[in-house]
């Protein structure tokens, strides 16, 4: 199983750090037995699964069956799991309580926190308390709207931090690291600051939207790399597939096969 040691040995060998975000058993198993570093469980299925207009929205319940699910899917990655909108916000009392249900009810190795260089204090409680903490900054789902940005369900939005935050966001990173977050997770990084921020701190830092080459590792949601969104039957995306459109195919198949009265593939 990889481990965090090994993260930060990658780190410093300037090896790359693969992290496949997934909200259900099966990709679970896919991306475990193609070998990802991490697997994570996004607080974005609640927009990108269930349709919800916001990240907001999702409930620690709901959190706990998404990653128990995941949790029966990953063997050999390290497993990591949002914190939903609240227990953070809550305080470092509320935050070490979330922790525990997560490795305790469904067995995640390691807890995100987005907007986390505004509750160091919470970070430093959840390490203290023996749980790893994934530190997400930038402009993020959970702190978005104070940098003017709407985060929607529209796959691939590209965001970058400006240049002239470089100081600030390499002062957070630091802090964070001076808390005891494990890792970093710099959403919307550009090729300005993420640099900046991975020379400053001696933990990994990865990153989804906005990242690049520059950071030591990158996150990907496995269905904006499957192409996996109805968007792409009329808008074809640019990624490693378009299993909208082969879904769509497929069922069409199926459909025509029932009307016509012929027997199912796979049928009995």
């Amino acid at each position: 199983m990889t481990t965090l040691p090994e993260l930060q040995a990658m780190k410093r060998a300037g090896r790359k750090s693969v992290c496949v975000v997934a909200w259900d058993y099966q990709m679970a198993r896919i991306a475990d037995r193609v070998g990802v570093d991490i697997v994570s469980i996004g607080d974005t299925v609640g927009i990108n699964l269930w349709g919800q207009p916001n990240p907001l929205e999702i409930t620690m319940e709901q959190i706990l069956v998404v990653a128990q699910a995941v949790r029966r899917g990953v063997t050999g990655a390290l497993l990591s799991c949002d914190f939903p909108f609240g227990p953070l916000q809550e305080g470092p009392r509320t935050a070490v309580r979330a922790a525990i249900r997560l490795v305790k009810e469904a067995g995640v190795d390691v807890v995100k926190l987005d907007g986390a260089a505004d509750h160091l204090d919470a970070v430093a409680a959840v390490r203290d308390a023996g749980i790893p903490v994934f530190a997400q900054f930038g402009i993020t789902p959970q702190t978005a709207l104070r940098h003017g940005v709407t985060y929607s369900a529209t796959p691939g939005r590209e965001t970058e931090v400006p240049p002239e935050m470089r100081d600030e966001l390499v002062a957070e990173a630091k802090a964070l690291e001076a808390a005891g977050a494990s890792l970093l997770n710099f959403t919307n990084s550009g090729p300005v600051v993420g640099p900046a921020v991975v020379d400053a701190v001696s933990i990994p830092v990865l990153g989804g939207h906005g990242g690049g080459p520059w950071l030591d590792g990158r996150i990907r949601m496995a269905t904006a790399a499957i192409g996996y969104a109805a968007s792409g039957i009329d808008d074809p995306p640019d990624t490693y597939a378009n299993v909208a459109q082969i879904s769509y195919d497929a069922l069409t198949a199926y459909a025509e096969d029932v009307r016509a009265g012929r027997q199912i593939r796979g049928g009995r």
